[in-house]
């Protein structure tokens, strides 16, 4: 069966999705799995979030050392998870090294991205991290202000 999504905006998309799942097979040993959830983040939340992470990089330090931004971004992943009730798994890894298993910013909802960047900015601009001012539209890429 094909993966099949529907975007609820408007009353001929929900009832374009009654009528599909009215055709669905029933079958008790192998049933069709329906997951309804919110829209995933957005592009431009995205690009926004990465630059932060790339801001950070360049004029902030983690334990004494400049950090990449995919690092900065493992950072302000697991903080904002701890911080927001969610808390943090630090495994021993394959090599011996720790891990930390987190959430993926790919399977996260415009809400909780959202959060993830205010409270990203907030340690930047807490920290002393000057953030350029960046307006983002449907362009996804971001011009500057």
């Amino acid at each position: 069966m094909e993966k099949m999504t529907f975007l609820l905006r408007n009353e001929q998309i929900r009832n374009n999705l009654i009528e599909h799942i009215k055709k669905l097979p029933l079958n008790d040993h192998h049933p069709t799995t329906v997951r309804i959830s919110d829209f995933d983040r957005s592009l431009s939340q995205n690009s926004m979030f990465h630059a932060l992470c790339g801001e950070v990089a360049r004029q902030a330090f983690w334990m004494q050392q400049r950090r990449t931004a995919v690092q900065w971004k493992t950072l302000f992943v697991s903080g904002h998870s701890v911080a927001t009730g969610m808390g943090a798994e630090v495994v021993p890894g394959i090599e011996g090294e720790f891990c930390n298993i987190r959430e993926s910013t790919a399977k996260m909802g415009i809400k909780r991205m959202n959060s993830l960047i205010e409270y990203s900015t907030a340690w930047a601009v807490g920290n002393g991290v000057r953030l350029r001012d960046v307006r983002y539209g449907n362009d996804y890429f971001g011009s500057a202000a």
